[in-house]
């Protein structure tokens, strides 16, 4: 079943259980998607984006969120920094596992070696590399320092 799918079932068992935050969560989703889906339609293609635009749709709303939230907590409003965690952990449902350090260390080896870079000019071929495979699966602007390193 793809992402979207999925978004769509278990908003209905959202609606069907009288879930209110979590309806609201996975409404801003489907509108998130939705609005994407509008935006290619404008650019020329067929109107549904596929599962890796969608899991970068869902990449983005978890990062933002994540600033929210440490910007609410700095500003010492707990409740609404909660409710900004507990949006995450519904979006996080639908992205698949990240990759631990190691694994994100592992992944950057192999991206290196796949596209044969050897130097810091190489760096947006290794990271398309691992955004073609790897997207929702790692923090890019974590990875980013780490392919810099290997390749500088």
């Amino acid at each position: 079943m793809d992402l979207r799918s999925r978004v769509a079932t278990a908003l209905k068992e959202a609606m069907k259980a009288k879930e209110a935050e979590r309806l609201s969560t996975l409404r801003l989703i489907n509108a998130a998607i939705k609005d994407r889906d509008i935006a290619a339609r404008g650019e020329g293609e067929d109107g549904r984006v596929g599962d890796d635009v969608v899991l970068s749709i869902l990449g983005k709303m978890v990062k933002q969120r994540q600033e929210s939230a440490r910007a609410y907590e700095e500003g010492g409003r707990l409740e609404l920094a909660e409710k900004e965690l507990s949006e995450i952990r519904i979006i996080e449902e639908f992205l698949p596992r990240q990759l631990d350090e190691e694994e994100a260390r592992k992944a950057v080896d192999a991206a290196i070696a796949e596209v044969g870079a050897d130097s810091i000019r190489d760096m947006g071929k290794v990271m398309g590399a691992l955004k073609s495979r790897y997207t929702g699966q790692m923090d890019f602007g974590k990875v980013g320092p780490m392919v810099k390193d290997r390749l500088g």
